[in-house]
């Protein structure tokens, strides 16, 4: 252990976070798409933005088996449900839930059943108000949020997987103020623009807005926001000290995939166990969220989580870069419940007055520079 390090753990509250994340124990983990289905087709989904659906899912449940076993031998111990709309098919999601710490991303149509599964981290999709969220999702067909709102209320394992827009930042503050009124928390996610809709949803005009208004929601609800305003900062600027995010330092990236072979030995860490599953099981794509997009697109909240998580050396400069980098950590197994979840909750306020606002304060219900 270093000395800065040693420094630095002498806080007994940062002390105890790195002991939880040491006692959780190292990740091994891989992303699988669990159906080439869903039944929705929204604006700017990056699966069907580059046609991810062409390669489905194993009929025989056989294959199916054999893929669990598969990576229990090869070591997995943790999986991220992605692809197709994962509660089209719940048989194989309890399947993965029974034999992995996992998480899984559902649209909230269909309720995820409790019985069963009553520990699995859910994030709910939701892209914007009322009438934001079904304009994207459904051509303003039908309110998606309202469902989901009434499918997941007072569930402890569901969290709001809120992806902003920086034209529709004035929405944040209501929709997240109904996601806490319906008993849930809110972890932030970046919108991508794949589809060059333009307007209020071009990731390309930046998100300096969105940031103010995710300041503003961490000082109303510090117990129920999953994202850090350091953590808002580094996946929305795309900047990790000297690093400018990009395919050379992506960290989710297939480790047995002939196209990474460059970015295996260019000097950047990445997760050495890491794949990206297809739906058929077998094969893999580059990365999570990525077959042939550019990099500059992606502004996924779970792989700028990776990129933080991996990168510590960078971070121990100084105490508050260190607990910069250390509540990432803690905030991503929180959420994946690899640490006590009912405890570990009651730490998010004193993480978020550690990790602090930013420049900025609230006064007056006006966000000020101060």
């Amino acid at each position: 252990m270093s000395k800065a390090l040693k420094t630095y753990l002498a806080d007994p509250f940062l002390k105890h976070l790195y002991q939880e994340i040491r006692d959780a124990g190292s990740m091994k983990s891989i992303s699988i798409d669990l159906t080439h289905e869903c039944n929705l087709r929204c604006n700017g989904c990056y699966y069907f933005s580059e046609g991810m659906d062409v390669t489905q899912s194993p009929t025989n449940e056989a294959e199916f088996d054999a893929f669990i076993e598969q990576e229990l031998v090869r070591g997995t111990n943790f999986v991220t449900i992605v692809g197709g709309e994962p509660s089209l098919s719940l048989s194989r999601l309890k399947k993965i839930y029974d034999n992995f710490k996992m998480n899984v991303s559902t649209n909230g149509i269909i309720p995820i059943p409790v019985e069963g599964l009553e520990r699995m981290p859910i994030g709910v999709s939701v892209w914007g108000n009322h009438g934001t969220d079904a304009e994207m999702r459904t051509a303003g067909k039908r309110d998606i949020f309202a469902i989901a709102l009434k499918n997941y209320a007072n569930d402890s394992r569901a969290f709001w997987y809120y992806t902003v827009t920086p034209g529709n930042a004035h929405e944040i503050s209501d929709v997240v103020a109904q996601c806490v009124a319906n008993g849930n928390r809110v972890l932030f996610n970046f919108y991508s623009d794949l589809t060059n809709l333009g307007g209020s949803v071009d990731h390309r005009k930046g998100f300096k807005e969105v940031r103010a208004e995710i300041s503003k929601v961490i000082i109303k609800y510090p117990d129920s926001i999953y994202l850090s305003t350091y953590l808002s900062e580094v996946i929305s600027t795309g900047r990790l000290y000297d690093q400018e995010w990009g395919y050379n330092v992506c960290t989710t990236i297939s480790e047995n995939n002939p196209v990474n072979a460059a970015r295996l030995t260019n000097g950047n860490p990445y997760s050495p166990h890491f794949r990206a599953y297809n739906a058929d099981l077998k094969t893999t794509r580059r990365c999570c969220t990525g077959i042939d997009r550019s990099c500059d697109s992606c502004l996924d909240v779970w792989q700028h989580f990776s990129w933080v998580m991996v990168n510590m050396k960078k971070h121990l400069g100084s105490k508050q870069e260190f607990t910069n980098w250390l509540t990432s950590m803690y905030l991503f197994y929180l959420i994946n419940r690899l640490v006590d979840y009912e405890n570990g909750v009651l730490h998010l306020t004193e993480i978020h007055n550690r990790v602090g606002v930013s420049a900025f304060t609230l006064i007056n219900e006006e966000m000020i520079l101060v």
